[in-house]
């Protein structure tokens, strides 16, 4: 069986941190969709060079050394000064070859060979060639770096080989087809110049040498990282404008916490760009002085069920559970109406993603519902809860999200007589729970580059101490779940991965619900602000109005 744990759980690290981080969304609300006329509104000058360009984050990084922090503004941040061996292109989600101009892949899938970009030069003059990817990548592998997440994106990789400048090779211990979307990272997994490293020692996290755009300047900490525009930088992004140094003499990145201070910075121009949720978005709607980018990630809110649970066995009861969710009720209720229903196992914005499912996936239907616990012997008591040989349909739900959809989902099974039981536990504490499988229903969330992440949510070896809350135990979804991630040929995984979705929804493992929107809310003196499906901040064409 194709287990490979050992990459299985450098990947945890990354994943929970998403998990925490989309799951703690829910509750904010939502701002009406923007049309494309709204975003944006530059006006006919040309391009200007000069200016400072502030964006505020609300986590300061514990560290610029992108193999040693497990924190995302770290490889946000870090990422302005970097650049990797892929991209994804913000505005078509489409995989491109980045810092590698190409790849081929040996017949077994077991040797990737990249062609490394030429004429590129770190910060500190040193010329970028693959024996630098290749003392990069070791050093995240490097049991004594103790990378806690970027090791994750060289998942599977058994050796590196550079035998010539322009020539990385990975030796893998088998096909592994994520590592393309996992080499996305500019901060993670950004090739690191060794004689920055050697000069700095432990203090390389304070003074970062990248190839990227933007060059380190500062760090005060507490307050504001700020980085100065890369003169020599010509290896612009593919999906970008503008392929040469950025417009802008400075990027600073601006550290405020609280919300209120954050908007009021906002509204006096002290920072440019900021990220709000929904309701606090919605001010900046109509407001001239700004243009907000709305988008959607590759993430999911869902609703896991415990396969082993006695009544959760029976089929008919999980699909009566989906038939009788309203996903638009809970997202009005979470989200304020503006959030995005999923259907099926995979968010629209990932790969792999089959438009199918909106059209076969679980609609709302409590009629039906009813008549699947009929069907199923589930008979109705005086109490309008559901008996079968002489048990109550009840079960319990837990989660550490307060939320209103907490209390519709409940009182939307009640509605087909299932009783469900809220029961709020702290993050790690349910965590545990759901990871022994000691719970029944469980709402959790989760975001990733790559589909593989299904088999870490749905292989069978995933279930004791694994993300494989449900304790799904399929051979046949196994075996798909193994060739998803085995499969190089791009075309063929996405079959794959529409027969996953398609089993998915037809044994009704779990309940999909929604992603969370992305609100950047950005001032009009900043021009060349574009809208994207993901919301994501494409600095690159981005420029100063004096």
């Amino acid at each position: 069986m194709f287990k490979n744990t050992d990459n299985n759980r450098t990947r945890l690290a990354y994943i929970t941190f998403i998990c925490l981080l989309v799951i703690s969304l829910i509750g904010c609300s939502s701002a009406p969709n923007p049309s494309i006329n709204e975003v944006g509104k530059s006006d006919s000058s040309e391009p200007q060079k000069g200016g400072t360009l502030t964006i505020a984050e609300v986590e300061e990084p514990d560290t610029l050394d992108p193999h040693k922090t497990s924190m995302g503004t770290g490889n946000i941040i870090s990422g302005y000064m970097g650049g990797s061996l892929f991209t994804f292109d913000p505005f078509t989600n489409e995989l491109q070859p980045y810092l590698a101009e190409s790849y081929t892949a040996s017949e077994d899938g077991k040797t990737i060979t990249f062609k490394i970009r030429t004429g590129v030069k770190f910060h500190d003059g040193t010329p970028l060639t693959a024996a630098t990817f290749k003392a990069t990548y070791e050093r995240a592998l490097a049991p004594e770096t103790a990378s806690p997440v970027a090791v994750q994106s060289l998942q599977g990789v058994k050796s590196i080989s550079a035998p010539d400048d322009t020539t990385l090779i990975f030796h893998l211990d088998q096909p592994t087809a994520p590592l393309f979307a996992l080499l996305t990272f500019d901060g993670y997994t950004q090739p690191l110049s060794m004689d920055a490293i050697q000069k700095y020692g432990k203090e390389y996290g304070r003074n970062p040498v990248g190839i990227g755009p933007w060059k380190f300047e500062s760090w005060k900490t507490g307050e504001a990282i700020t980085m100065v525009r890369n003169e020599e930088f010509n290896w612009g992004f593919p999906y970008a404008e503008n392929k040469g140094a950025p417009r802008p003499d400075k990027l600073v990145i601006k550290f405020i916490k609280d919300n209120q201070i954050l908007m009021a910075a906002l509204d006096s121009g002290t920072i440019d760009i900021a990220t709000l949720s929904g309701k606090e978005a919605k001010k900046y709607k109509n407001n001239d002085k700004f243009t907000i980018i709305e988008g959607t990630a590759p993430n999911m809110v869902e609703l896991a069920m415990n396969l082993e649970n006695e009544f959760l066995k029976d089929i008919h009861v999980r699909k009566a559970i989906n038939l009788a969710i309203n996903k638009e009720a809970i997202i009005q209720a979470d989200l304020q109406g503006e959030g995005v229903p999923v259907h099926g196992p995979l968010p629209a914005m990932m790969f792999g993603y089959d438009p199918a499912v909106e059209q076969y996936g679980y609609k709302y239907n409590v009629e039906e519902a009813k008549k699947m616990l009929e069907a199923s012997g589930w008979k109705e008591n005086a109490q309008g809860i559901r008996e079968k040989d002489g048990k109550t349909l009840h079960l319990s739900l837990i989660t550490y999200a307060a939320s209103s959809g907490n209390q519709l989902i409940q009182s939307m099974l009640k509605e087909i007589g299932i009783d469900v039981e809220i029961k709020m536990l702290e993050v790690a504490v349910s965590g545990e729970q759901a990871s022994k499988g000691a719970f029944d229903l469980y709402l959790t969330a989760w975001g990733d580059v790559d589909p593989d992440m299904l088999y870490l949510l749905m292989h069978s070896s995933q279930m004791d101490g694994g993300l494989n809350y449900g304790r799904m135990n399929n051979k046949e979804l196994d075996t798909l779940l193994e060739k998803g991630r085995t499969t190089m040929n791009m075309e063929e995984r996405k079959k794959i991965y529409a027969d996953i979705q398609k089993m998915g929804v037809e044994q009704a493992y779990k309940v999909p619900l929604y992603t969370q929107k992305i609100y950047r809310v950005v001032n009009n003196r900043v021009q060349g602000a574009k809208p994207n499906p993901m919301g994501k901040l494409s600095v690159y064409d981005m420029w100063i109005k004096q």
